[in-house]
């Protein structure tokens, strides 16, 4: 295992590099000067220039990347240009409330993913499979924006049973805190859950056409210890990929789905760095995310590795 993770390493790391590379480039290709929008709309040009002098942006771009780069390896994120305050500081604040939400969202896709799958695949009642199927597809369907404000209109105007958006810290308040995360987690968790319930649903059927499993079945073996002891297990490898996978939706569909329900998270900080061009919060959070995701990736690797110990000698 050791020598497998050794093997995933570089390749991560190159990841990095080119995605740090391609998001310092992208956002200096965004129209917008964050000079000028520190300025404001009736400063003349020696101000402006004055503060891209401040704030490096008159060196060249690939010194500026070098110093950036420089700076985050040493562990230094440094200022906000706009928002005010350290950077580090800043995504540590909403760190904290979109991982709290994605964890949610990904413990939804589990359970829900699992259950759609399972009964798709052995229920023998046809009104119930057909109930699983038309879940599935509004749930891959819908967009979130959507399934958001139909999510808030049943459940926090129709039926008053969930507050309609805001976070309350689960330190503070457990019981409260849970109530205000199900709405958001579950609106983000919908289409991954849909899409890992397909995927198991066909692994599973997959699995119990196999000839061991028929002739187990012939055998007197119970249902439902074939299921869960023999042709479950089989069926986990692809969808610990797929699960690995659908992390790095939930990172980025949270953008989203903060804003919609008012969750103050990272989604809303990179919103207001893009809209202010600040470009350290900006470059220092998309790069995070990526980092997260490629790490999450690594480590889907390794159970699948584990898993399935072939893949380890390929």
């Amino acid at each position: 295992m050791r020598s497998y993770l050794l093997r995933r390493l570089p390749s991560a790391l190159l990841v990095l590099i080119a995605a740090s590379f391609v998001i310092f480039t992208i956002l200096r290709l965004v129209p917008g000067d964050p000079a000028t929008a520190l300025a404001g709309p009736d400063a003349d040009a020696a101000t402006v220039a004055a503060i891209r002098e401040r704030l490096g942006l008159d060196a060249p771009l690939l010194s500026q990347y070098a110093h950036w780069i420089g700076s985050l390896l040493k562990g230094d994120l440094g200022p906000s240009y706009a928002i005010g305050g350290q950077t580090a500081d800043l995504i540590g604040d909403g760190l904290g409330a979109t991982t709290e939400l994605t964890v949610a969202a990904l413990l939804f896709v589990i359970v829900l993913g699992t259950a759609f799958g399972v009964l798709g695949a052995t229920s023998r009642s046809r009104w119930l499979t057909a109930a699983v199927r038309v879940i599935t597809t509004a749930a891959l369907a819908v967009p979130p924006f959507v399934s958001g404000v139909l999510l808030v209109l049943v459940f926090a105007v129709a039926l008053p049973v969930l507050p309609p958006g805001g976070r309350v810290a689960f330190l503070t308040a457990p019981d409260l805190a849970a109530q205000y995360l199900v709405l958001p987690a579950l609106c983000l968790a919908l289409p991954s859950a849909a899409v890992l319930g397909r995927y198991l649903k066909d692994g599973i059927e997959r699995g119990l056409a196999e000839d061991y499993i028929r002739t187990a079945t012939a055998a007197g073996v119970p249902p439902r210890r074939l299921l869960w002891r023999h042709t479950l297990p089989n069926a986990l490898p692809p969808v610990v990929t797929l699960l690995g996978m659908q992390v790095g939706n939930l990172l980025g569909g949270a953008v989203l789905v903060e804003a919609i329900f008012a969750w103050p998270g990272l989604g809303q900080l990179a919103e207001q760095g893009l809209q202010r061009r600040d470009y350290p919060v900006v470059q220092d959070l998309l790069l995070l995310l990526v980092a997260v995701f490629v790490l999450v990736q690594l480590l889907t690797d390794l159970v699948y590795a584990w898993l399935d110990p072939r893949i380890r000698w390929e």
